[in-house]
């Protein structure tokens, strides 16, 4: 069965039948995570690279400071040291930090986070006997704290996707209908 929108209904369980106790709680929650959802993402995101940022300021705090500096060296073909790459990196990273933290110029802050993520990523295929025991599929320690910014990636495009306003629906059967298709002659 299809709601008037065309996604699929939803079966409930006997407890959470419309209007019961417990379907009131569930929307009171649901409605609230949608609510909040998005703001403690970006939150979130923000303490992480503000955090990540501010240790590559102390020289030894940062697990992944070596890595890096190697990285923006090679990256560089050697034009750029780690003596001028760590603080700027550090540097990098907090202003990314601070704009998620402030919620202000969001596009802007993203966009440095995209670039940002692209170095972060290239250690893999730049170092992989360091990144992996067995490429690919075995990362070592290094490996790992660099593939988990895949999360941080898709938590980004998340935050990215309200910068126009946009924000989560508790209640998509009651949402708005889905744009329709675009006309291909008419571009």
């Amino acid at each position: 069965m299809t709601q008037p929108s065309g996604r699929p209904s939803v079966a409930r369980p006997g407890l959470f039948a419309p209007g019961s106790r417990l379907d009131r709680v569930d929307r009171r929650i649901t409605l609230l995570l949608a609510a909040a959802a998005i703001p403690v993402l970006r939150i979130a995101l923000g303490i992480v690279f503000l955090w990540f940022g501010v240790l590559k300021f102390f020289p030894g705090l940062s697990p992944a400071q070596d890595l890096a500096a190697r990285t923006i060296e090679t990256l560089t073909f050697g034009i750029v040291q780690p003596a001028l790459s760590l603080p700027f990196l550090a540097a990098w990273e907090c202003v990314i930090g601070i704009g998620l933290l402030s919620g202000r110029f969001l596009r802007a802050t993203l966009l440095l986070l995209v670039v940002q993520m692209g170095g972060t990523l290239t250690p893999l295929l730049l170092f992989p006997g360091e990144t992996f025991t067995q490429f690919p599929f075995a990362p070592t320690l290094e490996g790992q704290y660099i593939i988990k910014n895949v999360v941080l990636v898709a938590a980004a495009m998340v935050v990215g996707a309200t910068v126009r306003g946009g924000q989560l629906d508790a209640e998509p059967e009651r949402g708005v209908a889905p744009l329709p298709a675009r006309d291909a002659s008419a571009a």
